[in-house]
């Protein structure tokens, strides 16, 4: 099986030096090609008690009785390949801080309350026609010490498997208009301004849903020339 290869410029420099982190961890010798047998053919079989009611609503995560405090969103959009085929059947998950800008994880110590009504975890499959669609709130900005006022933009990590869990792409979606794109060194270690482009999400006013949520969509172009950055 042959696959056209990514553009130069598409995924992030692994060493990038305004991304200090990068410099300690980023490898310094050329990337080797593995040539390998494909291990499966099948999709992955996800057990249907992997997805939990709360996974596809993250304002109403499992075993909370309220709901999670902030600006109320959806968001859905569509897996492909690089012919514009779906891709079926897929696991997604995602990830996030809560609207205050802070993860549930014991590593993050930044000073923003946490929600008791918000994980900030999900995950779903793919549809025939390779959507998907989940609710949350929108993420906070956060402070993360790269640099003297550093802030993330607000994201959302996604999570994608292939065939076999071991095969896994990681990429992060943005808000359109965010002040803070041309100051995270994250964000612009991606060196193609198009490809930058395409790890924003869009306002959707069909999405919207009256007196409740905000509607985004954000597509997921698997590889090719309009590939998706991953490795972010």
């Amino acid at each position: 099986m042959k696959f056209d290869s990514v553009p130069s410029g598409v995924y992030p420099e692994l060493v990038y030096p305004e991304y200090k982190s990068t410099v300690k961890r980023g490898p310094l010798q050329p990337l080797l090609r593995v040539d390998a047998a494909l291990p499966v053919t099948e999709n992955i079989a996800t057990p249907p008690a992997l997805l939990l009611p709360g996974d596809i609503d993250l304002t109403r995560p499992e075993g909370c009785d309220g709901e999670a405090i902030g600006e109320r969103i959806v968001v859905t959009g569509r897996v492909t390949d690089e012919d514009g085929k779906p891709v079926r059947n897929s696991l997604v998950e995602v990830w996030q801080c809560n609207a205050a800008g802070r993860y549930r994880h014991k590593k993050d110590q930044h000073n923003a309350p946490l929600d008791p009504n918000f994980n900030g975890w999900g995950k779903m499959l793919t549809d025939d026609e390779g959507r998907y669609r989940f609710v949350t709130v929108k993420p906070g900005p956060y402070p993360w010490g790269n640099h003297h006022k550093a802030f993330r933009p607000a994201h959302i990590h996604f999570s994608l498997f292939g065939n076999v869990y071991a095969q896994r792409l990681v990429t992060q979606m943005y808000f359109p208009n965010d002040p803070l794109f041309d100051y995270d060194p994250i964000f612009q270690s991606v060196p193609d301004e198009a490809a930058r482009q395409r790890l924003i999400s869009r306002f959707s006013i069909e999405e919207t849903m009256h007196e409740h949520l905000l509607g985004y969509e954000f597509d997921i172009v698997l590889r090719g020339r309009d590939a998706t950055p991953m490795g972010l």
